[in-house]
């Protein structure tokens, strides 16, 4: 009987710690947060008509921030809606610094830089013309450089698809689409200070544990007036964009 009296707390003591650890939350098998906020640059060195866009040769240079949010996961795909906000959107033209000196009918010098359409080629010459017994004669240059304009743009309406979301490097396709404002009209002066946006592509996104991740990816951007403006001759870039995640 006695024995009976020692031996009974030990097991239900035991018992308890079976049921415990029984009842202990799995650690789950997914690399997929809930909510992530993310860090990212973005470059894109020319473009070309892609898809709708005709404006050539022009370069953008991007900074932003991201939210995430989980939709939908199973063992196939991590559904996300996804927004992007760009503090500093800058964009790049072709532009020709044009230098004229005259010889006649005075002699002086003046210069000035056309926004081009497409890529710079530079050139040199010389014109003269008499008109009414007075000859206009002068040299002119023409060289290539950059015009970069300041903008801001948001991408509040996007979505991200992961594969494969038990993996710790998992394919994914994203897209957004957006608006964006810039202190001068882009790419040509007829054009609008206020454009929209779009985007889609596909990556990589490696996990370094469940919370944290980076990403490397390659997307289409367009960017155009809608004909809101004179001309919308439209952006259309391949955009190579780098992602630090993190989040729970």
């Amino acid at each position: 009987m006695i024995r009976v009296l020692f031996i009974l707390p030990y097991l239900a003591l035991m018992t308890g710690a079976a049921t415990a650890w029984s009842q202990a939350p799995a650690e789950s098998p997914y690399y997929a947060r809930t909510n992530t906020f993310s860090l990212f640059s973005a470059y894109s060195g020319d473009s070309s008509h892609i898809i709708l866009g005709t404006a050539e040769n022009r370069m953008l240079l991007d900074f932003g921030a991201g939210y995430s949010r989980k939709l939908f996961l199973n063992r196939i795909v991590n559904w996300q809606y996804n927004g992007e906000l760009l503090p500093v959107a800058l964009e790049s033209d072709p532009v020709v610094l044009n230098t004229v000196n005259w010889t006649s009918p005075t002699v002086h010098t003046g210069s000035g830089i056309i926004v081009q359409s497409g890529p710079c080629v530079p050139s040199s010459g010389s014109f003269s013309s008499t008109q009414n017994g007075i000859t206009y004669s002068y040299t002119y240059t023409n060289t290539c450089g950059r015009q970069w304009t300041v903008g801001e743009a948001i991408s509040p309406a996007g979505f991200q698809w992961n594969f494969l979301p038990r993996r710790k490097q998992q394919p994914f396709v994203i897209a957004h689409g957006g608006y964006m404002y810039s202190t001068q009209p882009i790419p040509i002066p007829a054009a609008g200070s206020f454009n929209f946006t779009f985007d889609f592509g596909a990556g990589l996104e490696l996990f370094h544990s469940k919370t944290r991740s980076m990403r490397a990816e390659y997307r289409i951007h367009h960017i155009s007036n809608h004909g809101t403006a004179q001309f919308n001759p439209g952006i259309d870039n391949g955009l190579f964009q780098l992602t630090y995640s993190f989040g729970r």
